[in-house]
């Protein structure tokens, strides 16, 4: 039974907003940091992939669609945005094989909590959506195959928080470390014996700087002023990601979307 889990999701290979999170003195007293997957595809993917590993144990690993890009670049076969496929190039083959073999769910036992699921997006697909307004009959289907043990699942994908109950579980998305939509910062989740979304503040101006001195991708000044800006509000965002969610299109406006795949 871990007393104390700190859920870092769709971190997208931002090491200053990383930093400020692991900096964290809830995240250093955790009995275990959870990873949700979109680990590395962004600007500094071998610096955050490091950085996570000298954690040892005291992470554990879940994949993410965005991981699953760039093992599959690395064969050949382009990813869905530019910033995934440099960042497959910079990954080392230790790197790339750890991605490759992460799984898709891993459910613990947390104090308060009971059994708890882990997954990117949803239990059983790493790309598929779902959102804080998704339909019940929808969460439904999403959850069929899920241990009926199971009280809370915790996914990310879609890089907004929230927490809201579906026919009696939990469900939980801690927001995004590196591309958050609705606000700068860097969005976290703590849990035992509840749940607690929490957000850590960080110089986005120095950030950006750091980001755009130390990465080799060639758009990642432009890439940090537009993610760790937070440019897009979860507004926007969830009007986009609607129709993935099986819903009539919302007059989306222009948003980029590599977060989902």
């Amino acid at each position: 039974m871990l007393n104390r889990v700190a859920v870092l999701s769709d971190i997208h290979g931002v090491l200053p907003a990383l930093e400020a999170v692991l900096a964290e003195p809830d995240v250093a007293a955790a009995d275990l940091i959870v990873l949700t997957g979109d680990i590395a595809a962004g600007p500094q993917p071998v610096e955050v992939l490091d950085l996570l590993a000298a954690l040892g144990d005291r992470a554990c690993w879940v994949g993410g669609n965005a991981d699953r890009e760039l093992v599959e670049a690395r064969s050949g076969k382009p990813a869905s945005i530019e910033v995934s496929d440099w960042a497959a190039e910079q990954l080392r083959d230790d790197q790339v094989e750890r991605l490759a073999a992460l799984p898709l769910t891993v459910t613990l036992d947390v104090d308060g909590l009971g059994p708890v699921l882990f997954c990117h997006a949803t239990p059983r697909d790493d790309e598929e959506v779902v959102l804080v307004d998704t339909r019940m009959a929808r969460w439904a289907e999403v959850f069929a195959e899920v241990p009926a043990e199971v009280g809370t699942v915790v996914c990310g994908h879609t890089h907004m928080p929230f927490s809201r109950l579906v026919d009696r579980r939990l469900v939980v998305n801690p927001g995004s470390i590196g591309m958050p939509y609705g606000g700068a910062g860097a969005y976290w989740a703590l849990l035992g014996p509840g749940v607690q979304l929490r957000r850590t503040a960080f110089d986005a101006d120095a950030a950006c700087a750091r980001v755009a001195a130390e990465s080799t991708f060639p758009d990642a000044a432009a890439w940090a002023d537009e993610y760790l800006r937070s440019r897009y509000s979860d507004a926007e965002a969830l009007a986009v990601f609607a129709p993935r969610d099986g819903r009539r299109p919302v007059q989306p406006t222009p948003i980029a979307t590599d977060s989902a795949g």
